[in-house]
């Protein structure tokens, strides 16, 4: 019985996954299959040491693979099923990657009608979706952000990330080591994205508090 009941529980997880990947492309967000994490809570990815189990593309080649085709997208999870999503940022929307503490004060400042879309990475980090700036005109004090990138962090910010062009996100029900979670805060739906500079300027607020 122990058996079915936990059989039963990864079928819904499963089927989570690619219906959450079918409402992102509905959305017009790219997405492409992410790392798993295994009983052992060892990444899929087998890298020695992988520094972000289950939080990064599936492929080196993610930023070419992604995008919305619902043909392409029900194909990938039906053959990796458990796998996680992944969401490209500078596309159409950014992201502000913020300590949960901070996103907590944050979300209390900008109110319902400013924050836009957030989800929770477990209990330890926030994200908060913004329109994207794309490749402005003063790239250089904008950067992208993930594993593989330097620099790591807004430096006037201490615990802010920034992910836009070339970056990425792990997105919602995506599952964590030690039964973690990605959750929606506050889903997205078809408002359009928050200014990024004002999200930006409460944000940078409540993290040198």
């Amino acid at each position: 019985m122990m058996l079915a009941v936990q059989g039963s529980k990864r079928q819904r997880i499963r089927n989570r996954m690619a219906a959450a990947a079918r409402d992102y492309a509905a959305l017009g967000w790219a997405c492409v299959p992410g790392a798993q994490v295994g009983s052992d809570r060892a990444c899929s990815c087998d890298r020695m040491g992988c520094p972000d189990p289950g939080a990064h593309p599936v492929s080196t080649g993610w930023a070419r693979l992604a995008g919305t085709d619902p043909e392409v997208i029900a194909r990938w999870w039906a053959e990796q099923p458990a796998a996680g999503i992944i969401l490209p940022t500078g596309r159409v929307f950014d992201v502000f990657d913020v300590p949960a503490e901070a996103g907590v004060v944050a979300l209390t400042r900008l109110g319902a009608s400013e924050a836009g879309p957030v989800a929770a990475v477990g209990a330890e980090r926030y994200l908060f979706f913004v329109a994207t700036r794309g490749a402005p005109e003063d790239e250089d004090e904008w950067w992208s952000c993930h594993l593989d990138c330097s620099p790591e962090k807004v430096p006037e910010s201490p615990g802010m990330r920034w992910h836009c062009r070339d970056s990425y996100v792990v997105a919602p029900p995506s599952v964590l080591p030690y039964g973690r979670e990605v959750s929606w805060i506050r889903p997205p739906d078809a408002s359009p994205l928050p200014d990024p500079l004002r999200v930006l300027e409460v944000l940078a607020d409540c993290c040198d508090l």
